[in-house]
């Protein structure tokens, strides 16, 4: 099951930066369409920020410090500051999943979140399912900011089988 959560969120951040990297240029990664209070580039930031926390902080003890206000305060970064971010995120959910002991699984999670206890595997899966959210909020504002309608092969089924 491990496993399967870290091949989860590497498919989804790989996916993210796909999205941004088909974005024509760096300022559109900030734009929004009237009624959207995120751009794709803050979504991004978000998702780093959740699981450098969330997976990286108190799973992996790696002394991350989330400023979650930045993830959504921020504005007209470099993609390319942006795509190291998930790189780096990358490489804190394998490091920290591939060492994780399986009785973390079973355990509650370490912090109560929304109010309630969750066992690890149940807050893993709901920290995957989070970023596949936002993964799927940035790519439809992709299309909507620039009008391209492409798909990214996002939630790609041969990325899992290939991992």
């Amino acid at each position: 099951m491990r496993d399967d959560i870290e091949r989860l969120l590497v498919r989804e951040l790989s996916g993210l930066a796909r999205e941004l990297e088909m974005f024509p240029d760096d300022a559109s990664v900030w734009k929004t369409p009237p009624g959207v209070a995120n751009s794709a580039g803050n979504l991004a930031l978000h998702v780093c920020g959740n699981l450098k926390h969330f997976v990286g902080a108190v799973l992996g003890r790696t002394g991350y410090v989330r400023t979650r206000e930045r993830e959504f305060a921020a504005r007209d970064l470099p993609r390319a500051e942006i795509l190291h971010e998930i790189q780096e995120t990358i490489g804190v959910v394998s490091s920290v999943l591939s060492r994780l002991p399986d009785r973390v699984l079973d355990a509650p999670y370490p912090e109560v979140h929304g109010g309630a206890q969750l066992s690890g595997r149940t807050f893993l899966l709901h920290v995957c399912t989070h970023a596949a959210f936002h993964l799927g909020q940035a790519g439809y504002l992709r299309r909507v900011v620039t009008g391209d309608g492409a798909g990214s092969g996002a939630l790609s089924i041969k990325a899992l089988a290939d991992a």
